[in-house]
């Protein structure tokens, strides 16, 4: 490849490299503020991160039944005593 290839291949890349900067910076932009109504289905009890509440509870459950102790998940321990 001559010099003179290699400097316009650059260029093009700069030049590419720069549309793609200025075309995704125009995007953001157009970013509107969420309305108040349309916020409403967000707040929905089903689009929670948790889930249904009766099925964590029995997660729960299943999983102290299981290590034979109550409560205090998120610690260390187990239910055998030892800490």
């Amino acid at each position: 490849m001559t010099p003179r290839t290699h400097r316009r291949l650059a260029t093009l890349a700069r030049l590419a490299a720069l549309a793609a900067i200025a075309w995704g910076a125009a995007g953001c932009g157009a970013i509107k503020p969420v309305q108040a109504w349309e916020k409403g289905h967000l707040a929905r009890p089903e689009m929670l991160m948790e889930g249904d509440l009766l099925e964590g509870r029995y997660d729960e459950h299943i999983y102290a039944s299981r290590e034979a102790a109550s409560g205090g998940s998120g610690v260390g321990g187990g239910g055998c005593g030892c800490n």
